[in-house]
């Protein structure tokens, strides 16, 4: 387990270093950062000025290095139109995110899991066509338009929610349902599918046989093992959740990180964009990590291969 765990340790080094180097990159996506940030009108003068003052002068590769020592110490510089570090902006926004994401994880597994362990127990049933039902549906809406249906039901007609800001946990509630709606068929879908295939194994038929309980039978042997893909995904899901919550914060008026990625986009502060992709990236490379040591822990059979 050690052995494997070093293994996948190294492994999401080595991509973390590689989405490093890609974030940095993003700054002469544009051409020349020191003309962009100029802007209109600048002087030659100005432009060599700016350069000199950030190190745009220097190698790409020296730039490079000093800006990825620099964020491994916690500095991501400065914003160029907030005049924040990006550290603060970061720090600032991220916790409405996150909530978010966690919220819209937890839900998903909440619905999808045990309708797909039902679905699969009892195939072709009411339940079985609810479920389809609501993985189809799920893939089919579009997020902006279902989160637009759910302002006018729940704030416009009945009052119950509010549309805007993240005060409270109320706040959060269409958004989550909105954000969590779209990941919970493929959840749904992936439970089911691996529950009929571990059911049909022949371990569960010895259990069976054994004199196990059916609860047991389903939740201690099926389900551990039929729920080993979900794991995996729900690390992926995770990270989608958290880069593409712009469109729900937009919508809901969430003041996070999705936001803060859509409004320095659009003016384009680098620095600000650069932070954002490199923690996105670095947190989806972390979850996808654990996944992989839970699963190996789950199935040992995994570590072996």
């Amino acid at each position: 387990m050690l052995i494997y765990s070093l293994k996948r340790l190294l492994l999401a080094i080595l991509v973390a270093i590689t989405v490093s180097f890609i974030s940095f990159s993003l700054l002469f996506l544009a051409g020349d950062p020191a003309i962009a940030m100029a802007g209109e009108g600048a002087t030659d003068q100005d432009i060599e000025n700016i350069r000199q003052l950030y190190g745009f002068d220097k190698p790409v590769l020296v730039q490079y290095f000093d800006w990825l020592l620099r964020a491994i110490g916690g500095n991501l510089g400065e914003s160029f139109y907030f005049k924040t570090p990006v550290v603060h902006l970061i720090a600032e926004h991220m916790p409405v995110t996150m909530t978010l994401g966690a919220m819209g994880i937890t839900f998903a597994l909440s619905l999808a899991v045990p309708l797909g362990v039902l679905a699969a127990i009892r195939p072709n049933s009411i339940i079985d066509r609810i479920a389809l039902l609501i993985s189809v549906s799920g893939q089919a809406l579009p997020s902006f338009w279902f989160a637009l249906v759910l302002v006018v039901i729940f704030t416009v007609t009945l009052g119950w929610l509010p549309a805007s800001g993240s005060d409270t946990w109320l706040h959060f509630l269409m958004p989550t349902v909105v954000l969590s709606y779209y990941a919970a068929p493929a959840f749904m879908r992936l439970t089911r599918a691996g529950m009929l295939d571990v059911l049909g194994s022949d371990y569960i038929r010895t259990a069976r046989a054994k004199g196990l309980t059916t609860k047991s039978v389903f939740l201690k042997h099926a389900l551990r093992n039929a729920i080993i893909p979900v794991v995996s995904l729900a690390a992926v899901q995770f990270g989608f959740m958290l880069g593409g919550s712009v469109i729900v914060e937009s919508i809901f008026a969430l003041n996070g990180a999705g936001s803060l990625a859509w409004e320095s986009i659009g003016r384009n502060d680098f620095p600000t964009v650069q932070g954002l992709i490199l923690v996105f990236a670095l947190i989806y490379i972390v979850l996808t990590f654990l996944a992989d040591v839970l699963n190996a822990w789950l199935d040992p059979k995994i570590r072996i291969g």
